[in-house]
């Protein structure tokens, strides 16, 4: 079954509710069931892929389904686990049914009813758990990620390497944004590197995806893929991520425990060592110049020390003891035990309440990070803050993570990783000092609310102070036009939305498309596609010139070269039946361009 674009002529009566029975009737069109982040991205980009979509929702929020309506997408109003309500939205004729709802069983449910009653049908689901994953996977259910899909995309925000890794055909290619050096052309300065993006240096419209003749002047951010050898000869490499952001070694980290344990000792310990030295001091001195030895010498200064240690922690060995001293001497012996087991055991019950506390304090997520810089905080403990964090581990940083919720399912998780967490509210400084933000080399913040992400975005940019131009903040706002609006009144110059980064994936599970990879240049997403020219279809024969002028086509896999990949392809090269060929693009275009293959 093909599925069918919405033509010009298609007119839809919304009525009050947005219900619409007439959808029962449709064939070739997509069911969408969920309207929480990806789902209302997946239908934006259906639409603007040209393909017919009717939506299913519970119709509590309210905004989304008036922008739903804006868009003139049918949309049936119940629960998406009733056959009745996926009949409503034409389950008989649909192409494929996309279950994005925000709570895994519910998608789970949607996608076995949806089995059940169409076998045959293409099912495209959003799931967290591993394991229901793999379950569904085995009854032909797509199953993507969306914190998977969009976390690197955030950790290179994080890190700003400027450089991301995309294998094509089976060949590594590193997407690289660096400063133009000189002023020339994009082919003189670059050769065969593939540009992707140009931002001028004093600002204004970014040119995406320019042919090499582009002119660019020294300081324009310019954005290129090609292989790593290409980039070296060109003189394009990968920033490194600023000193100071790897994880320490094992001398820094022990200071790093030291200096946390110091910071929480009260005063009451550090008296008491200090009484428990004095003491010792004391008695060394006496003992060095009083004691007398059976054979009549005297103790050396070692010795003495040693007797003085073993007498306050009450060990007796029987090597030394005071039985044949002067009585001076045994008096001060006498005060020495008393005073020495009080104090000793005065340290280690302050030393027992100090490690206890700070036992709980930790479990309870109320510890301070001390000791500790280059770090990453990440704040806001999801499923793609856990996924953050454990890139992060895995690129060699140390990460902090703030959390309000103490019954987060990735706590454990993330505390058996060895990193630190702090249950608390991010939006209030004194937890930002609590996780050392002044030392921190990275913020991103990754809550599933977006006022509080920009609350603690703002909070961020004030206890940061002088170094908020120096400190990747990356924000996750959902909204693209509060998005926008933050970027361009408060200067937030990374924020994301992981819904944005996902869905081009969903669409093209649903197209039945080869999605490579998501990523930004500058602000803007881009989708990394593979295409395989179909015999006698649109695209065989035709030529890289005649492509959409805004997507680049990077690499071609030719047919009957055993997978050999053509990297550059010049603008006469042609594209013939069984190639494959690995695009780059606007998501809006690449889709476009990639739906066309069916053709």
């Amino acid at each position: 079954m093909q599925i069918q674009a919405a033509g010009p002529g298609v007119s839809y009566d919304l009525g009050v509710t947005g219900d619409l029975g007439v959808t029962a009737e449709w064939s070739g069109h997509v069911i969408v069931c969920g309207l929480e982040d990806v789902g209302l991205r997946t239908v934006e980009q259906l639409i603007q892929a040209g393909v017919r979509v009717a939506v299913v929702d519970d119709g509590v929020d309210r905004r989304r389904l008036r922008t739903v309506d804006s868009w003139r997408v049918p949309r049936i109003t119940g629960d998406s686990r009733l056959p009745e309500v996926l009949a409503a939205a034409g389950l008989p004729g649909a192409a494929a049914v996309v279950c994005v709802q925000g709570d895994d069983l519910h998608a789970f449910e949607t996608a076995l009813l949806v089995r059940e009653l169409r076998p045959e049908l293409r099912v495209v689901a959003r799931i967290r758990n591993p394991a229901v994953e793999r379950a569904l996977a085995t009854i032909s259910v797509a199953v993507l990620d969306v914190a998977g899909l969009s976390a690197p995309s955030i950790v290179e925000g994080c890190l700003r390497t400027g450089s991301q890794d995309v294998v094509l055909g089976g060949e590594r290619f590193v997407a690289v944004t660096t400063v133009a050096d000189t002023d020339a052309t994009l082919r003189d300065r670059y050769g065969v590197l593939a540009p992707l993006a140009v931002a001028p240096a004093g600002g204004g419209e970014v040119e995406i995806c320019p042919g090499r003749d582009l002119p660019v002047r020294a300081g324009d951010r310019v954005t290129l893929i090609g292989t790593p050898d290409e980039l070296a000869e060109y003189g394009v490499a990968p920033r490194v991520a600023a000193a100071g952001t790897a994880r320490p070694g094992w001398w820094r980290r022990l200071r790093a425990v030291v200096g946390s344990v110091i910071s929480v000792a009260d005063r009451r310990i550090a008296v008491t060592i200090g009484a428990l030295l004095a003491l010792s001091a004391l008695s060394t001195t006496v003992l060095n110049v009083a004691y007398h030895e059976p054979d009549g010498g005297r103790m050396s200064t070692v010795d003495a020390l040693y007797f003085t240690v073993e007498t306050i922690v009450t060990v007796g060995y029987g090597d030394f003891n005071f039985r044949d001293q002067p009585t001076w001497l045994r008096l001060f012996a006498i005060l020495l035990m008393i005073l020495g087991a009080v104090l000793a055991t005065s340290f280690f019950a302050l030393l027992t309440n100090l490690l206890v506390t700070r036992r709980i304090a930790e479990a309870m997520g109320q510890r301070r990070v001390t000791g500790l810089s280059g770090h990453v905080v990440v704040i806001g403990l999801g499923s793609v803050g856990v996924r953050v964090v454990e890139l992060l581990i895995a690129a060699g940083r140390d990460v902090v993570v703030v959390e309000r919720d103490e019954s987060c399912r990735y706590l454990a998780q993330v505390r058996r990783a060895g990193v630190p967490v702090v249950i608390a509210d991010s939006t209030l400084p004194q937890t930002l000092g609590a996780v050392n933000l002044a030392g921190a080399a990275a913020v991103a913040v990754l809550t599933s609310d977006d006022l509080t992400n920009i609350e603690t975005g703002l909070t961020v940019r004030d206890q940061l102070g002088p170094r908020w131009t120096e400190v990747p903040v990356v924000l996750r706002i959902f909204d693209r036009q509060l998005a926008r609006s933050v970027r361009r009144n408060f200067g937030f110059g990374n924020v994301q939305s992981t819904s944005a980064l996902a869905a081009p994936w969903f669409v093209g599970a649903v197209l039945g498309l080869d999605i490579e990879g998501t990523f930004y240049a500058g602000r803007r997403a881009m989708l990394v596609g593979r295409l395989e020219v179909a015999p006698g279809g649109r695209l065989d024969g035709l030529a890289m010139s005649e492509i959409s002028a805004r997507t680049r086509v990077v690499a071609i896999s030719r047919a009957g070269r055993d997978g050999a990949v053509e990297h550059a392809p010049r603008r006469d090269t042609r594209l013939h039946a069984g190639d494959r060929a690995y695009l780059i693009g606007p998501y809006e275009e690449l889709l476009t361009v990639l739906g066309t293959r069916a053709s």
